[in-house]
């Protein structure tokens, strides 16, 4: 029988209990396992860095999400990243990645990926004929962000993954902005989804983790191996409050959405703002593309603002309900200025983002007090 993902984000990979009937998956706070005899294993169960049974709940009900045949959790999502990297490149191969990508992936190809011999172009992925021109003989990875951070760029994952396919390459979705109930990147093609669990996945800003989903099951057995290898696992702890956070998933991301999309409306005709980046909004470049593949257009929110960059760093000074501070996808909003935070790492590179740009992560608050406090710091 085929549930609905509302369901599967309630029960996948999270039956009761069996000894006590607990109808909640309970965190194994344990490091190791008692053996039944010299390698009489319980349920496979060994050593926390090798599996654990609260973290088996999360990567189950992950895969479950994504519709994949392998699903694992890691300590953060650069964790996650990098354990594909390493599971897939090796020195003297390249990779594709984003020209408007989050500044900690930058970051991870560019100063460290690189010492190891691994070359990356980055390339605009709303145009497919620019990322099939990066590609190289050499090429192992085409990275994509859809929407991308910060800009909220759109990619074609089904074009994309034709582009990937035909070099040889793995095509791999950030799918952080999105999360599993906007967008299911293996659907339309995509080899590996990669997500930022801290974000829209685990929703309440109190837990850090990463996550990839496979499509193919002995692609997912070299992710696992080298998940147990390098290690940077997600706790017990971690994966408990994951899970927490996935089951209100879909009735979160539609809140996201609405709030959103009538925050989007407003910059719009806002006189002091100069563009608005949101896919929702008919005028947005990728529009057509997001109503292909997502269900909504998510609670991301960027805009530009008159007076340059100065303006911007005083805007996100002068809020009140948006919380000036890192990161996204939590129940309550926040703002940030990308050039001087979240992308300080890509500045005076191809993938500089505007400095007068401000970036929103809608929360699920009253969506008339966001504007209000919106309305006020913009003057």
């Amino acid at each position: 029988m085929t549930h609905g993902f509302d369901t599967l984000a309630i029960h996948a990979g999270q039956e009761p209990d069996p000894r006590t009937g607990a109808v909640v998956v309970p965190i194994y706070q344990t490091s190791t396992y008692k053996q039944d005899g010299v390698g009489g294993l319980r349920e496979g169960y060994e050593y926390s860095r090798s599996a654990n049974p609260t973290r088996t709940a999360l990567e189950e009900c992950l895969q479950a999400l994504e519709g994949g045949r392998r699903g694992l959790a890691f300590a953060s999502g650069l964790a996650a990243e990098d354990a594909l990297i390493r599971t897939v490149c090796k020195p003297g191969d390249h990779v594709v990645i984003p020209d408007d990508a989050y500044g900690g992936t930058f970051r991870l190809f560019a100063k460290v990926a690189e010492r190891w011999g691994i070359s990356w172009t980055s390339a605009k992925l709303s145009d497919v004929a620019a990322v099939r021109a990066a590609v190289r003989p050499e090429t192992k990875l085409v990275w994509v962000e859809t929407p991308t951070n910060p800009l909220l760029g759109i990619a074609d994952i089904a074009a994309l993954a034709g582009v990937a396919h035909e070099a040889g390459a793995l095509l791999v979705v950030d799918n952080t902005f999105a999360s599993p109930y906007l967008q299911q990147p293996l659907a339309h093609g995509a080899d590996v989804v990669v997500h930022s669990t801290t974000k829209y996945v685990g929703g309440h800003s109190d837990v850090v983790g990463g996550a990839l989903i496979a499509g193919d099951a002995a692609l997912g057995d070299e992710l696992a191996y080298h998940q147990n290898a390098m290690g940077a696992v997600a706790g017990p702890f971690d994966a408990w409050l994951t899970l927490r956070g996935i089951k209100t998933l879909g009735v979160r991301m539609e809140r996201h959405s609405d709030n959103a999309e009538k925050i989007a409306a407003f910059l719009v005709d806002h006189p002091k703002v100069t563009k608005v980046y949101y896919p929702g909004l008919p005028e947005h470049q990728g529009h057509e593309i997001a109503v292909k593949q997502m269900l909504r257009f998510g609670g991301m929110v960027s805009f530009q603002v008159l007076g340059g960059e100065q303006e911007a760093v005083d805007l996100c000074d002068r809020t009140k309900l948006f919380t000036l501070g890192e990161s996204l996808g939590g129940v309550e909003s926040l703002i940030e200025h990308p050039g001087r935070m979240t992308h300080a790492s890509v500045a005076g590179t191809s993938l500089e983002v505007p400095a007068d740009l401000v970036r929103l992560s809608v929360g699920i608050e009253t969506v008339d007090d966001l504007l209000a406090d919106l309305a006020e710091a913009l003057g």
